[in-house]
């Protein structure tokens, strides 16, 4: 009883911390786009944006194969 309730609450803190990181990256994606129109990135700011939109694909497209593996 006691380990599931560890695991509950480690499962939900994980959760937690993807939908804060998934926040957060959010929120560079955006910033960097608007900085790119202003002036040209640095290599580490254009790096970080190329990271971040990858990122998305791949946390979409995850959850999508996830959720179609569930629904067969």
């Amino acid at each position: 009883m006691r380990v599931d309730f560890l695991v509950n609450l480690l499962e939900n803190t994980f959760q937690l911390s993807a939908i804060i990181l998934l926040l957060c990256s959010f929120y560079y994606y955006r910033h960097f786009k608007k900085i790119k129109r202003e002036r040209i990135l640095t290599s580490f700011e254009f790096s970080i944006y190329i990271i971040t939109r990858v990122a998305f694909f791949l946390c979409a497209g995850s959850y999508l194969l996830l959720f179609l593996d569930k629904n067969y």
